[in-house]
């Protein structure tokens, strides 16, 4: 089997065995992130692993460079990456993105034993982390601008709504007015 035909398996099974999974992100079919930890997890962590046009007989590119992992200390990062290098040198030649995750979800805690999430500082700039460069960095998404509205605009808005910012019931109602012929006999 060729190196696409191995990825596109492993990509299949990574989608079957992920789905539902919060934590699992597939940032395009090569790269993917997962969330080592819980949500509000002091010690959790981001993973994320990009394939190489010839993965698995090549080493795919492990990075914590992520904006969740700011509070992590670089030595952390780097305690972390090299114990999933290690993982990876034994993994070589296999589908290993599934147990990459898993390994790093069952040591967690032994990874972050001396991540201190009260002391640290965001990792500055300069000290980002990574195992290898991927030649194709995934294209970032632009998002959408948030509509700004004059001071006008808001007092108008303002005084349309109540204290709760909610619209007064029936504002949008039409009044119907019936309205009929004098002299008729409907008016005696």
């Amino acid at each position: 089997m060729g190196a696409n035909e191995d990825q596109e398996m492993e990509l299949e099974a990574l989608r079957s065995i992920y789905e539902g999974d919060e934590s699992f992100r597939e940032l395009s079919p090569v790269s993917f992130q997962y969330r080592i930890g819980e949500d509000g997890d002091p010690k959790a962590f981001l993973i994320e692993i990009s394939w190489t046009e010839t993965y698995p007989q090549t080493p795919p590119v492990i990075s914590m460079n992520a904006f969740f992992n700011n509070t992590i200390s670089s030595a952390v990062k780097q305690s972390i990456l090299a114990k999933l290098q290690e993982a990876v040198e034994v993994n070589l030649g296999t589908a290993m993105t599934y147990t990459l995750f898993e390994y790093a979800k069952d040591n967690k805690e032994q990874f972050m034993e001396n991540h201190h999430p009260g002391n640290s500082t965001p990792t500055p700039a300069n000290n980002i982390v990574s195992v290898e460069t991927p030649s194709t960095a995934p294209s970032s998404k632009k998002k959408d601008k948030k509509e700004q509205l004059s001071k006008a605009q808001k007092r108008k808005l303002a005084d349309k709504t109540d204290h709760k910012g909610e619209l007064p019931r029936g504002w949008n109602w039409v009044d119907v007015v019936k309205l009929s012929k004098t002299g008729s006999k409907d008016d005696e």
